[in-house]
């Protein structure tokens, strides 16, 4: 739901990286946990990350199924369990380091003919 565009002086005052392509779950994730001091509201994480709202609710079930988030309706909030989220972290990185050294894996070009088709 991006606009295209950012005000300048974000632009200005922003650090080299920080417009680095991230999935929604990773700003999800990074947002939470930078807010770790607060519960949010579905509605209010997709407007401060501007995302689609039914987008936001589907991927924090998801976390909540992983153990990454903690949620009493109608909050969410990051994990307070801090090895379960480094752990995350640790692993995220580790697929984007072998994605960046050997591409990004694809499902269809691991496909052969005696595979069942892969959904």
């Amino acid at each position: 739901m991006s606009s295209g565009t950012i005000d300048i002086d974000e632009f200005e005052n922003a650090d080299h990286d920080d417009f680095d392509d991230r999935t929604d779950t990773e700003r999800i994730v990074l947002f939470l946990d930078e807010h770790d001091d607060r519960a949010w509201k579905a509605a209010t994480i997709a407007a401060e990350l501007e995302l689609d709202p039914d987008a936001v609710s589907a991927i924090l079930s998801r976390l909540k199924e992983r153990g990454l988030v903690r949620h009493k309706r109608p909050y969410w909030a990051i994990t307070d369990d801090a090895e379960r989220l480094r752990n995350a972290y640790r692993l995220h990185r580790h697929h984007e380091t072998a994605d960046e050294q050997y591409g990004e894996e694809r499902l269809d070009d691991l496909q052969t003919d005696d595979m069942e088709r892969v959904q």
